[in-house]
């Protein structure tokens, strides 16, 4: 048996997907409290770590150190920080991959976009979607079909929201970027047009590919080519790389990545996903080190803490996602997705788990 397969067929591939799972909340509840990229730059994370004596990061946030900070704070964080950390709180990147699931299970790897809008309408509650997805929500229950309910009356069609719905692709093609990828895609168009879109696809792509990949940098050049080479997400993501072969620092590469992405704003696929590919660059496959530094480099940081932390925990497994990450989520999950409030982390991974055989 060759290793590609043993990791599709054997207890690894079950190890490598719950990986996937816990990562990407984890990663999730460490960036959920200074997820407002506007306010809490990567300067203004770095002091309030600095003050709180929590760098190096190797675990949830710490609380505020001074009272003047908790203005700022998502008022989610009482529930996310460390030492308060019973679970997962309640969050869109994670009900995304739940919906997403959902939808697997339903309809199959051959579902279509409209059924994508039709789970959505079914299953999850209108206040709980923002930017893109509101407006294809409302389009949706307007009457509008794909792809007019991307395209109506939303200036979101850039920003990352697909992305954050990829991660269900990924771990259901482990292997196989570009099926993971093509089903991304029919996911994303319902909402994105463009690098949206191609986000969702570089993502699913590069969620697939860690599972089989020697290293993080093969990962993300196998991701690159699902998507085309002359979009700005390529160009910006081959940018990142060439500077990290350069040696140059983790902070300057993002300095660097600032400059040249600015005007975007923080909630745009191409600037989060040169933050994204930088922590996992620099962060070399350590779980914590990875999903440290991409939460650090602020912007859309508890997406960006997400799919780092899926992508680490595919490549590092279940049991080596660090005690500090894992135990705290008592493997439970708060969702809006109806009917899957208060599910069971191993739940979801095993039922992800037969849809991989299954397909």
């Amino acid at each position: 048996m060759t290793a590609m397969n043993a990791v599709h067929t054997g207890p690894e591939l079950a190890d490598r997907v719950l990986g996937g799972w816990l990562g990407r909340i984890a990663g999730n509840m460490l960036g959920k409290p200074v997820e407002q990229g506007e306010v809490w730059t990567r300067e203004r994370i770095d002091r309030y770590l600095r003050r709180a004596d929590a760098l190096p990061l190797t675990d949830y946030l710490p609380g505020p150190p001074a009272e003047s900070e908790e203005a700022d704070l998502r008022p989610e964080w009482r529930s996310c920080v460390r030492g308060r950390v019973h679970g997962s709180c309640r969050d869109d990147d994670v009900d995304y991959a739940i919906l997403g699931l959902d939808l697997l299970e339903t309809h199959g790897f051959a579902f279509s976009t409209e059924q994508v809008g039709h789970l959505w309408l079914l299953r999850l509650p209108y206040l709980q979607t923002f930017t893109a997805e509101r407006a294809a929500y409302r389009n949706l229950a307007n009457g509008l079909r794909p792809p007019l309910t991307a395209t109506y009356d939303n200036p979101y069609q850039e920003w990352i929201g697909a992305l954050i719905r990829a991660d269900i692709h990924g771990w259901t093609s482990p292997g196989a970027p570009r099926r993971a990828a093509s089903s991304a895609r029919r996911d994303a168009v319902l909402s994105h047009t463009g690098n949206g879109v191609y986000g969702a696809m570089w993502a699913a792509a590069l969620i697939a590919a860690a599972f089989t990949a020697p290293t993080v940098r093969q990962a993300v050049d196998e991701a690159l080519t699902v998507i085309p080479a002359s979009s700005r997400l390529a160009r910006t993501v081959r940018r990142v790389t060439s500077l990290h072969e350069t040696g140059l620092a983790w902070e300057d590469t993002l300095t660097t990545l600032e400059r040249e992405t600015a005007g975007l704003g923080w909630i745009h696929t191409v600037p989060n996903a040169a933050v994204l590919t930088a922590g996992l660059l620099y962060g070399d496959g350590d779980f914590t080190r990875t999903i440290a530094l991409t939460v650090r480099g602020g912007l859309d940081t508890d997406s960006n803490g997400a799919t780092a932390g899926s992508v680490a925990g595919v490549r590092c497994g279940a049991k080596a996602v660090p005690a500090q990450w894992r135990d705290p989520l008592r493997d439970t999950v708060r969702s809006a997705v109806l009917g899957f409030d208060g599910v069971r982390i191993s739940e979801l991974a095993d039922r992800t788990l037969r849809l991989v055989r299954a397909g």
